[in-house]
């Protein structure tokens, strides 16, 4: 592992300029990511597991609200494989062969090769990992064989006024020929990149065109989805918008969306699979915006425009 943490930038940044810096603190579990004495997430380097099942790693938990409030969990009692912000697939194929269920944690393990982070200008923190999928069913020369590498970019924001922004591009490129991943193989498609939020008794859906109300299969939000209720310490408003950006294939994405006792998924590619490229990497690119109070649609679109 190659570790990057570009000290005399940050404290020159910290010093000459009026804005915030986005820093991190190192432990042997990950990356802390803050702002001032703020926390704002944290990214699990380390495996972890539930009384040793359910491995994983290569995730967000916690993820702060504004107020300092944990938005996220892991380990839920109704979905033990669910973890904070995560990105995972139900189908695995190379071929006609299928070699595991990333997104149940079934058959999947991840190395993470390299992990940088960079304090930019603009007091943003990147975070940059390389992470290759393993897999018990694919054995070469009778070991373990990496058959995807996955490169992810995290750029997490200063707070500005009442949100903050986190953006993700995931790129995942095929080390095997004949590689494709899809979603759950029912009608509702789920897979991809999720948040699992603690969800309070008023939440409530909205897109750019008003209320989105659940269903048991994907609905339709063209752009995003705010996931908002009182989600802030005493009750307080808060919530948490999922883009899609509009360069993602099959975009608009459609979600799964729950109220209760389950994630919110912007499900890609649904119940079929796509291919995964040996020398194109399929690009993935999602944000999140997390506020107080609320966000109009016109707040939203204006967060996004930089």
């Amino acid at each position: 592992m190659k570790f990057f943490l570009l000290t005399g930038v940050i404290l020159w940044f910290a010093w000459g300029n009026s804005f915030a810096q986005v820093t991190i603190k190192k432990d042997e579990q990950g990356l802390l990511f803050t702002e001032g004495d703020e926390n704002i997430l944290f990214y699990q380097k380390a495996p972890k597991n539930h009384e040793g099942e359910y491995e994983r790693r290569h995730y967000i938990h916690p993820l702060w609200g504004l107020d300092g409030t944990i938005l996220t969990e892991d380990f839920p009692d109704d979905h033990l494989h669910h973890r904070g912000i995560f990105w995972a697939w139900h189908q695995v194929w190379i071929g006609d062969q299928r070699i595991g269920d990333p997104w149940a944690l079934e058959s999947f393990e991840q190395h993470i090769a390299e992990v940088e982070f960079f304090a930019q200008s603009d007091g943003s923190g990147v975070l940059k990992s390389e992470v290759e999928w393993l897999s018990d069913l694919w054995i070469k020369n009778g070991e373990k064989e990496p058959y995807l590498k996955e490169n992810t970019t995290i750029t997490i924001y200063p707070q500005a006024k009442n949100y903050r922004r986190i953006d993700f591009e995931i790129n995942l490129l095929a080390l095997e020929k004949n590689l494709s991943i899809g979603g759950s193989e029912d009608e509702k498609g789920y897979s991809g990149f999720s948040v699992r939020m603690i969800l309070p008794e008023d939440v409530t859906f909205s897109g750019k065109n008003g209320k989105v109300e659940p269903q048991t299969l994907a609905v339709t939000s063209p752009g995003y989805i705010d996931v908002s209720g009182s989600l802030g310490k005493e009750g307080q408003k808060a919530g948490v918008v999922i883009v899609d950006h509009p360069s993602n294939p099959g975009y608009p994405q459609p979600w799964i969306l729950r109220a209760k006792s389950s994630m919110q998924n912007a499900a890609f590619p649904g119940s079929g699979t796509v291919p995964v490229s040996t020398s194109v990497p399929l690009t993935l690119k999602y944000s999140l915006l997390i506020h107080s109070g609320k966000m109009t649609d016109r707040q939203i679109r204006k967060a996004m425009a930089h």
